[in-house]
């Protein structure tokens, strides 16, 4: 990776890399870990979805009083990884996260679905202690009965009124940096990452080489 080669901004690169990822046939290329932390600093991670990117961020979907959700509504800043590991790639992102819109989150809602759609409903405790997985599925067939699917020659949608839950919605995390990992030989791997020279999203990129 030369810097010289490289694009002034960073999500032209993650644009290319990518497109590459989905070439090669990775498995889920859009998965990413999320890593969060608690008003007191207790982190958590797990794996999401990348729903979108562009120069506003990254985003993704989620219930909003799960774990995730709690932490961001107390410390509202995230870091991604993508793990590309296969073709000896990682990129990493950090920076603040916003709720998305309503309409932006039942926009993307009517995409999902139709079990998808149920299961937001049915999982509306999302990270808490249920005594058992027939709670769900009970759950899920009392909203299935509630809003039943429609068939392929339905006139009209029957179970396409699934409103959007109020629990549920979407975030965008805003880079303020980004890095771009690229496995080499001897662990002498190229790191190269983008910062925003002064925070938000008009801030100017910089370029940085990291000693692996």
């Amino acid at each position: 990776m030369s810097e010289l080669a490289l694009p002034a901004d960073p999500l032209a690169l993650f644009a290319g890399w990518f497109a590459d990822v989905h070439a090669f046939g990775l498995p889920e290329p859009n998965a990413m870990v999320l890593a969060t932390a608690s008003g007191d600093g207790m982190p958590s991670a797990r794996t999401v979805l990348l729903k979108g990117y562009g120069p506003q961020g990254f985003r993704f979907f989620t219930n909003l009083t799960s774990r995730k959700g709690r932490d961001l509504a107390e410390n509202p800043r995230g870091a991604l990884v993508f793990p590309w590991h296969a073709m000896h790639r990682q990129v990493r992102v950090a920076g603040p996260v916003d709720e998305l819109s309503r309409d932006e989150s039942a926009a993307y809602f009517r995409t999902r679905p139709y079990g998808s759609r149920l299961g937001a409903w049915a999982s509306e405790r999302q990270s808490g202690v249920i005594p058992g997985r027939d709670v769900l599925e009970r759950r899920f067939a009392e909203l299935a009965e509630r809003w039943p699917e429609e068939p392929p020659d339905a006139p009209a949608p029957l179970g396409g009124g699934i409103p959007l839950p109020e629990f549920w919605g979407g975030y965008r995390l805003v880079p303020e940096s980004i890095e771009f990992w690229q496995g080499r030989r001897d662990r002498l791997h190229d790191r190269i990452r983008y910062r925003r020279a002064a925070r938000g999203e008009q801030g100017e990129w910089v370029m940085e080489r990291l000693s692996p």
